[in-house]
């Protein structure tokens, strides 16, 4: 039931990749609205899951995950039927709002029920061949719904919603809330406050205007906000957030990689969407079928993971997949732009490789963000990370489409598209990928090895000094 979640996850990403072309046109949005079906539901996921995981620590993850699952559904299905742009994206925000609930809880009870070690290993490898299911699978069924309507790609996921809620409610054990902590209500203000509103801010500042006072006032308030939440967890008996977690060094290296991971790949769906479609005039199926190699690696290749991470632990694999990424995004930035490209030597490497990226990093990232941390924090830690790959996303979508509509000479930025108009965007998450990558590696060499073995982290400290 908790993979059949994640398989839904996988789901939603890939048939609303597919399909925001056809809902571009039916609807009249341009790019930059576009993005906003993506980033609306980024604002409510990223800005929400830290308080989403810790509240399911606090009131109880079955009755947490039972909610936002029903919420889910319900704003699947309103996704389907509404006839105007704004409404939704304000849908995609609901959703994303209650996947910010469902995604740390899934992973928290998860990782509560098995240990830390080969079984919490091969358990994650399996939560992530089903996320890699979901993916694949949505390609397919985006390219073929969008054939018949886009509106099938929102209406979809309902009916899995209903069983996965039908199935918490029967296979969920009952848990109780926590005994302290529950009473951090300014804490949770200013959290949820200051991460909607910097979320906000970065993603609406390429259109906006990023010296725009609007954007500058939002800045400063997201700021003050976040720093009043800083001061009010260090006062608090019972804190909402126990910032110490900070300060474990393999929850730092594994925010940083998820950052690297979805911050590029967000991007690079959301350009090859457009430009296979609207560029090169690809189907939608057509383009599905083209990505399906990557969900297909990710899901035949995640059952071992939990091989990998037993051998040579956590670090080496994440680095290996930023190898991957940084290689798949240099193949298409070099071989991608043929005007008629041919898809065996100039898309296929790319998409090989990007699968082989995700394979090897999910698992491990995931392990590696909630290795050492006590079971009534693992919904934080499993929020932290998800947080983390939310907003990096969002920050790279928002620039990427900025420099993508700024090299259109059309409204709505994407009519008579050239592989010219998408090459600063694809620089972008090329570095973005290498950066993680050089980030990672120096990491590793400071610790002074590459984490050869599985390690207990509990003790793993990061000095002050380190930034």
């Amino acid at each position: 039931m908790l993979c059949l979640v994640m398989f839904l996850d996988g789901l939603d990403v890939s048939m609303v990749g597919i399909a925001l072309p056809s809902i571009g046109a039916e609807l009249g949005l341009s790019t930059t609205s576009l993005q906003w079906i993506v980033n609306g539901y980024v604002l409510g996921y990223g800005a929400l899951l830290l308080l989403g995981g810790r509240t399911a620590d606090l009131l109880g993850r079955r009755r947490v995950f039972l909610i936002a699952l029903a919420v889910f559904a319900v704003a699947s299905l309103v996704g389907g039927l509404v006839d105007d742009g704004t409404l939704l994206i304000v849908t995609r925000f609901v959703k994303g709002v209650a996947a910010a609930f469902t995604a740390p809880t899934a992973l928290s009870i998860l990782t509560t029920t098995f240990r830390e070690g080969p079984a919490r290993n091969k358990a994650l490898s399996i939560f992530a061949v089903f996320g890699a299911s979901g993916y694949s699978s949505g390609l397919i069924l985006g390219g073929l719904l969008t054939s018949a309507g886009w509106r099938w790609n929102f209406l979809m996921p309902v009916p899995l919603a209903v069983l996965a809620l039908v199935a918490g409610i029967a296979l969920i054990p009952r848990d109780r809330p926590a005994d302290a902590g529950g009473h951090d209500l300014a804490g949770a203000a200013t959290l949820t406050a200051g991460m909607l509103l910097a979320v906000y801010s970065v993603v609406s500042a390429p259109e906006r205007g990023w010296a725009d006072p609007v954007t500058i006032v939002l800045f400063v308030l997201a700021v003050a906000l976040l720093a009043a939440f800083v001061a009010v967890e260090q006062r608090v008996a019972h804190p909402l957030v126990r910032l110490g977690i900070l300060r474990i060094a393999s929850i730092v290296r594994a925010n940083l990689a998820m950052i690297a991971l979805f911050g590029s790949y967000l991007s690079f769906q959301f350009m090859l969407s457009i430009y296979f479609q609207a560029a090169l005039g690809w189907s939608p199926l057509r383009m599905a079928l083209a990505l399906l190699p990557a969900g297909l690696i990710v899901a035949f290749g995640s059952p071992y993971m939990s091989r990998v991470i037993d051998r040579y632990g956590t670090q080496r694999p994440i680095i290996a997949a930023l190898v991957s990424l940084s290689a798949a995004y240099l193949w298409f930035l070099v071989f991608g732009g043929d005007p008629s490209p041919a898809y065996a030597t100039d898309i296929l490497p790319s998409v090989v490789l990007i699968g082989l990226g995700f394979a090897l990093a999910f698992s491990s990232i995931m392990s590696q963000a909630t290795a050492g941390v006590d079971d009534s924090e693992q919904g934080l830690a499993a929020g932290l990370v998800q947080t983390s790959g939310q907003i990096g996303g969002a920050v790279v979508l928002a620039v990427t489409t900025a420099l993508v509509t700024a090299g259109s000479h059309t409204a709505d930025g994407m009519s008579e598209a050239t592989f010219e108009q998408f090459r600063p965007g694809l620089m972008l998450v090329t570095g973005v990928a290498i950066g993680g990558l050089v980030v990672m590696v120096l990491r590793a060499r400071r610790r002074g090895r590459g984490d050869a073995q599985p390690e207990p982290v509990e003790d793993e400290v990061l000095e002050p000094a380190v930034p």
